[in-house]
C-alpha cells in the first residue's frame, strides 16, 4: 500500500507543488491582518474538498480553522497547524515574498522561496496532499483526523486556549501531530520531542518626574541638562545580563530551572555523538559559540538553560539623514525562553521586582506573550510511529529532548493530556528572514514520510 501511495505523489507531485505554492502566495501576516480573512476561507475550502467537515472560527483575534475526517477508523489524530506568518516589512528578497516561485537558490538547489515556505505553510500545505493522495489511492484515510489550524502562532497563540478549552469535548483523539520538516542542511533528520517555554515583553521608558522630555522629542542640544529616556533604558536593560552575556542577573531567574532527567540524560548521550556545532553555525550565519564548550556541555546550554533577549530597541531618529533629538520615549522588545519547570508568571514578576530593586520603577513592564514550556517521551506511540516513519526511507533520527524555541504544545499535553509529535522529512530554512525557502525535493520527501507515519500511528 505504501508504494502505491508513493507512487501517487511522484505522479501528481507537480500538482502537489502547485497547492504549495497556492498557500504561500495568499498572504497572511498576523501582525497587521493582511489576508488573514482570505487564508482562513482558503483553508476550510480545501478541507471541504477533501471530505472534510471545516468551520472558520472566531476568537477575539484571529480566527481559528477546524476540521474533522471521521471515517470509523479506531485511532484519532488531532493535527495542529498554523497559517500566519511573519511581515516582510523592510526585508531585501531576491523574488518577491508572496509571489510562490521556485528558483535555483545556492547551494540549495531547486527552492520554493516565499514567506512562509518553511514556517509553516510549507509542511501544512504539503500535509493537504497526503491527504489528498490517501483518499485518491484508497477511498479512505488511516485514522480519523481532527484539524486545529491558528492564526495567531506569531503572535504568541494569544486566543489558542480559550479555543482549546472552549472546545475540548469535541478535541479527543489519541495524539497530536505537527507537520514540519526535520531535516538540516546536510539532510540529517533532527527531531524534537518538546519545546522551551515564552515570555515576550516590552519595556517602554519615558520621560516624567524622573527627567526627560514627556509629551515629544526635543532638540537635541537640550541633552547637556535633561535627562534622555533612551539612555535610562539602556541602563537599565545593562543591570540584567552579565557583560559576557552568559548569566542572567535577575535575582532567582534559575530557582525553577531543573536539570535534565534519566531519559534526557541518555538522549543527550547519545545526541553528543551525532551532533556537529558547524552545521548550526552555518545554518544561522554565526562565527562561534558563546561558550568555549563541546558535546554534552554545549548542547545542555542549549536546552537547559533560559534566555533573556533584546528582539528590538525603538527610540528616536532611526530614518536616514541627521536629525539631532533628545527622545520623549524608549522601547525595547524582549523575549526570556523557559525551560522545564520555569513558570511564566514567576518569571514577569522577577523582572519586575528587579527593575524596581536597581531604581527603574518607573520603567513600564508590558507582557504579551507567555506559555510554558512541553515534552514528549520518546517512548510514546505516536514518537515511535514517527521515528519508524524516518527510518522506513532510510533515515536514523538525531532525536533532541526538545527544541530550543518555543510553540503552544502545552495545550495539547496539559489542557488535553495528549502526547505530541513534529516533524517529517524536508528541509527549509532562514524562517522569520528574508528568502525563506524550502527545497523542493525536501517537499516531496515530507509527504511520504507524513503517508508513512499515518500508517505507521494506526498500526501502533
Amino acid at each position: 500500500m505504501l508504494e502505491k501511495l508513493h507512487a501517487h505523489i511522484d505522479a501528481h507531485f507537480e500538482a502537489h507543488l502547485d497547492r504549495v505554492r497556492r498557500f504561500v502566495r495568499q498572504p497572511s501576516v498576523s501582525a497587521d491582518g493582511t489576508g488573514m480573512k482570505e487564508m482562513a476561507e482558503l483553508l476550510a475550502t480545501e478541507i471541504v474538498r477533501l471530505g472534510g467537515r471545516a468551520e472558520v472560527c472566531p476568537t477575539a483575534g484571529h480566527p481559528v480553522v477546524y476540521g474533522e475526517f471521521g471515517v470509523g477508523a479506531p485511532k484519532t489524530l488531532l493535527v495542529y497547524g498554523m497559517y500566519d506568518v511573519q511581515p516582510v516589512v523592510g526585508e531585501v528578497w531576491v523574488v518577491p515574498p508572496f509571489g510562490g516561485e521556485i528558483i535555483d537558490f545556492p547551494p540549495h538547489g531547486l527552492c520554493l522561496v516565499s514567506r512562509g515556505a518553511t514556517n509553516q505553510k510549507g509542511p501544512l500545505a504539503s500535509f493537504f496532499n497526503v491527504l489528498e493522495t490517501c483518499r485518491a489511492v484508497t477511498g479512505t484515510f488511516p485514522v480519523n483526523l481532527k484539524l486545529v489550524i491558528e492564526g495567531e502562532e506569531e503572535l504568541g497563540s494569544p486566543h489558542l486556549p480559550d479555543f482549546i478549552r472552549a472546545n475540548k469535548a469535541r478535541l479527543t483523539a489519541d495524539a497530536v501531530y505537527f507537520p514540519a520538516f526535520s531535516q538540516d542542511l546536510t539532510g540529517k533528520v533532527v527531531m524534537y520531542l518538546g519545546v522551551k517555554g515564552i515570555v515576550f515583553f516590552e519595556l517602554v521608558c519615558r520621560g516624567g518626574e524622573w527627567g526627560g522630555p514627556t509629551t515629544r522629542a526635543v532638540h537635541g542640544s537640550n541633552a547637556v541638562w535633561f535627562h534622555s529616556p533612551t539612555w535610562r533604558l539602556i541602563h537599565a536593560l545593562s543591570t540584567m545580563l552579565a557583560p559576557d552575556q552568559k548569566h542572567i542577573l535577575v535575582d532567582g531567574f534559575y530557582d525553577e530551572v531543573e536539570p535534565p532527567g534519566e531519559e534526557d540524560r541518555e538522549l543527550l548521550e547519545r545526541l553528543a555523538a551525532t551532533f556537529n556545532p558547524e552545521t548550526s553555525l552555518q545554518a544561522h550565519e554565526v562565527r562561534r559559540f558563546k561558550y568555549d564548550l563541546s558535546g554534552v556541555d554545549l548542547l545542555k546550554k542549549y536546552l537547559y538553560q533560559p534566555t533573556l533577549n533584546i528582539d528590538g530597541i525603538i527610540s528616536g531618529h532611526t530614518a536616514e539623514g541627521t536629525k539631532t533629538v533628545l527622545p520623549h520615549e524608549a522601547r525595547a522588545k524582549l523575549d526570556c525562553r523557559l525551560v522545564p519547570r520555569m513558570r511564566p508568571d514567576l518569571t514577569i514578576r522577577r523582572i519586575r521586582e528587579h527593575l524596581d530593586r536597581h531604581g527603574f520603577g518607573d520603567i513600564e513592564l508590558v507582557p504579551h506573550d507567555a506559555y510554558p514550556w512541553a515534552k514528549t517521551s520518546v517512548r510514546a506511540g505516536v514518537v515511535q510511529a514517527l521515528i519508524k516513519s524516518f527510518r522506513d526511507l532510510g533515515f536514523e533520527p538525531e532525536i533532541w529532548p526538545h527544541l530550543g524555541g518555543s510553540a503552544p504544545f502545552y495545550l495539547f499535553s496539559d489542557e488535553l493530556g495528549l502526547p505530541f509529535a513534529m516533524g517529517g522529512l524536508g528541509h527549509g530554512g532562514r524562517a522569520h528572514s528574508p528568502n525563506e525557502y524550502a527545497t523542493v525535493e525536501g517537499l516531496r520527501l515530507f509527504e511520504k514520510s507524513a503517508v508513512n507515519f499515518l500508517y505507521n500511528f494506526a498500526a501502533g
